[in-house]
């Protein structure tokens, strides 16, 4: 019980003083950290590599590493624009190394692109619905996910933050490293690209695309643990 408490504590805490119990080796805070991140960064990395496995991968090694930089980070800075950067870094070096890679920010007014924006963790309740609904939804989600893949790397990402991570313009250019009236063209030619008649029937269900499902949370957390000799976490709820 005691250890219960002390988690629902922490889970209150802000990102730096997350940060600054983890600097002093709190396994549990670490973990806080990582359920709060975990889905904006997968979708993150997810919308670079297009793969749901390989983003795992990247998450993990970036959460690593974050670990072992965990000193560096400014308390006054932000800690999510900070873990996304680590996180899109780590998936463009996997995508670079998958096959010869143009740069990322091809086709922009800029021609550059630095870091990344990052995940909160899922807690949105499914509403009833009947089986044939269910399926339907499901299809539904499969054909946006095709079509957001099937977009160029500098839409794709920008289309993920705004519209599914629902990112402001603000937050996004920061993010990326691109003026906001970048992110504003490019979030407009991604529209065009997917139709604006399968964006309208699409529009309802943007908020379930790439599911960070619970399944794959606890085992980021356990595998990043278990790679830091931290304590695996305790069973049974959060």
């Amino acid at each position: 019980m005691d250890q219960t408490n002390a988690i629902v504590r922490q889970a209150a805490y802000s990102d730096p003083e997350l940060a600054g119990r983890i600097r002093r080796g709190d396994a549990n805070a670490f973990r806080i950290l990582m359920q709060r991140h975990n889905q904006r960064l997968f979708r993150m990395a997810r919308s670079v590599l297009r793969d749901p496995a390989e983003a795992e991968d990247a998450v993990q090694d970036a959460y690593i590493l974050a670990f072992t930089r965990i000193g560096q980070f400014r308390e006054d800075a932000s800690l999510a624009t900070w873990l996304g950067r680590i996180v899109l870094n780590e998936a463009l070096r996997r995508l670079r190394q998958r096959k010869p890679m143009t740069e990322f920010d091809e086709g922009g007014a800029d021609g550059r692109t630095a870091g990344a924006e990052v995940i909160p963790f899922p807690g949105a309740q499914q509403p009833v619905a009947t089986p044939e609904e269910d399926a339907a939804r499901a299809e539904t989600r499969r054909l946006l996910e095709r079509a957001i893949d099937a977009l160029p790397d500098p839409f794709r990402i920008i289309f993920v933050l705004r519209e599914i991570e629902q990112m402001s313009v603000e937050e996004t250019a920061c993010s990326l490293g691109i003026p906001p009236d970048t992110v504003k063209t490019r979030l407009h030619r991604a529209r065009r690209l997917l139709g604006h008649s399968l964006r309208r029937q699409l529009a309802p269900n943007l908020a379930g695309a790439f599911p960070f499902a619970g399944e794959r949370c606890a085992r980021i957390v356990a595998r990043v643990l278990g790679r830091l000799g931290l304590p695996a976490p305790p069973s049974g709820g959060e």
